[in-house]
């Protein structure tokens, strides 16, 4: 197509196979966008195009990308919130017209539905690294390190000392948002034995917090490392215990209520995270 459409905080640009889409800089541009700085989404990698009204006078034309086709995304698990979804692109409602028709340009161009069998959208590339709460953690591209720190890790983590987990050990990994609750970031390792032990207390973990390990630096991490592991092809399955620790369960929504009560979370989120917690049980 060789076209090229504005709308806030990013620029698409059509072409034959795939849609270039470069995001802004910008103190109100998401800073998920800006970490990504811009990214090319093979059209084998979209399986629908959807245009729909927005909120105060736009229209959003929105890709909808095939489960497994894209890290970032996998990674994600459904977590972001919609004005940081990289697939969207908000535009004015007099360009309704104009986005109507590349939305039909790009749904003629789709083959390909349903998970895709690897990735297809390139991961962010390493080195990367970011600050949790207890720990600084990196990925060379070969390997993720955990430097616990003194202020923030259980003796669980220091007695465990800093860890090292080479892309080869790795069957996969678990990232929890900290937009809304104390999110972490969990790596499976392919002998499992780790996913019921609490994030605080789990050496293979990375513990976030306000102002630690936020999304556009977490994020990008997880899905540089997932896309390692993936790309090292089919692992074996790990067991994963369907229910959680009542006691670790019942600590976080403690938490989830200080932070209520300290006004950092609203009565929804309260309520829906509540919930989320609850049914783990």
């Amino acid at each position: 197509m060789g076209d090229v459409l504005a709308g806030f905080h990013a620029v698409w640009e059509f072409e034959s196979d795939s849609v270039l889409i470069r995001y802004e800089r910008g103190i109100r541009t998401p800073k998920l966008f800006q970490a990504l700085g811009e990214r090319r989404i093979p059209l084998s990698a979209v399986e629908g195009v959807t245009l729909a009204p927005g909120k105060r006078g736009t229209v959003v034309l929105r890709l909808r990308p095939r489960p497994g086709a894209d890290p970032l995304m996998e990674a994600a698990d459904g977590q972001l919130k919609e004005g940081s979804d990289p697939y969207r692109l908000v535009l004015p409602a007099q360009r309704e017209t104009l986005a109507e028709y590349y939305a039909e340009e790009l749904t003629g161009l789709l083959t390909a539905a349903g998970p895709a069998e690897r990735h297809l959208v390139a991961p962010p590339e390493a080195p990367l690294h970011f600050k949790g709460y207890d720990a600084k953690a990196s990925f060379d591209g070969r390997s993720v390190q955990f430097r616990w720190s003194w202020t923030g890790a259980s003796s669980a983590k220091w007695k465990a000392g800093d860890q090292s987990f080479p892309v080869t050990e790795l069957s996969g990994l678990e990232w929890r948002s900290p937009e809304v609750f104390e999110g972490h970031l969990r790596l499976i390792r392919r002998t499992g034995g780790t996913a019921a032990v609490p994030p605080d207390q789990d050496p293979a973990t990375v513990v976030f917090g306000l102002g630690y390990g936020p999304v556009h630096e977490s994020l990008p991490f997880a899905a540089a490392v997932l896309a390692a592991v993936r790309a090292r092809g089919p692992v074996p399955a790990v067991p994963v215990p369907s229910r959680r620790d009542p006691a670790d369960i019942a600590e976080r929504i403690r938490h989830l209520g200080e932070l209520h009560q300290a006004g950092l979370v609203t009565d929804e989120e309260f309520s829906s995270k509540k919930a989320e917690l609850l049914a783990e049980l």
